[in-house]
């Protein structure tokens, strides 16, 4: 619970900073700043081994969604249609490449990767696609400055108590449950569906 506090104080502190940065540097950081943090946060919590994986797998997937929107200002037609295939794609070839590595570069990553420059540039793209090689550019760099930020934030705590915490938050969601984080990983999640307990 403890880490959990200090790593979302933090990471407040960090998405002031953020926005702080943008105007000191006059960079547009203010409409990213959130979704930076929160995105880096995530992906400096989430355990994972290799630990430069993750960030394989978050470089994966942003410059996958990148190229989609490549592919939709170029190739594809500006309609519903089009938008499906570019994120048929998207979604297919970063599913593709964490099967290819074998979970070195995990799906959930890459993901994070795609969520990031389709959450700072989609707006941007719908209002003028033909500007993609002039404004995609400044959107990808705020937004991975912010994820960076946000992701440093994050792994500034330590994880030792993230063991403890889980337990602890386990049996306050099981409402009374003698069940613990341990029980779950025997029981399976089918006999937790079930309601069966150890």
């Amino acid at each position: 619970m403890r880490r959990g506090l200090f790593v979302g104080l933090v990471l407040a502190v960090f998405a002031a900073l953020i926005i702080g940065l943008g105007q000191l540097f006059g960079l547009d950081l203010q409409h990213v700043a959130l979704l930076g943090a929160a995105l880096g946060g995530v992906l400096g919590l989430v355990p994972h081994q290799p630990p430069l994986g993750k960030l394989g797998g978050f470089l994966v997937g942003f410059v996958v969604a990148w190229i989609g929107f490549a592919l939709r200002a170029a190739v594809l037609p500006d309609t519903a249609s089009g938008r499906a295939v570019a994120a048929f794609i998207v979604v297919a070839i970063v599913g593709i490449a964490g099967a290819v590595s074998r979970g070195r570069l995990p799906l959930w990553s890459a993901l994070i990767g795609a969520a990031a420059i389709v959450g700072a540039y989609e707006e941007t793209y719908t209002n003028a696609p033909s500007q993609f090689l002039k404004e995609s550019p400044a959107a990808a760099t705020t937004v991975l400055l912010a994820v960076a930020l946000g992701y440093l934030a994050a792994s500034l705590i330590p994880q030792g108590e993230a063991e403890g915490d889980s337990r602890s938050s386990w049996d306050w969601f099981s409402r009374g449950s003698q069940t613990r984080t341990d029980d779950v990983e025997t029981v399976g999640i089918d006999g937790l569906v079930a309601g069966e307990n150890k």
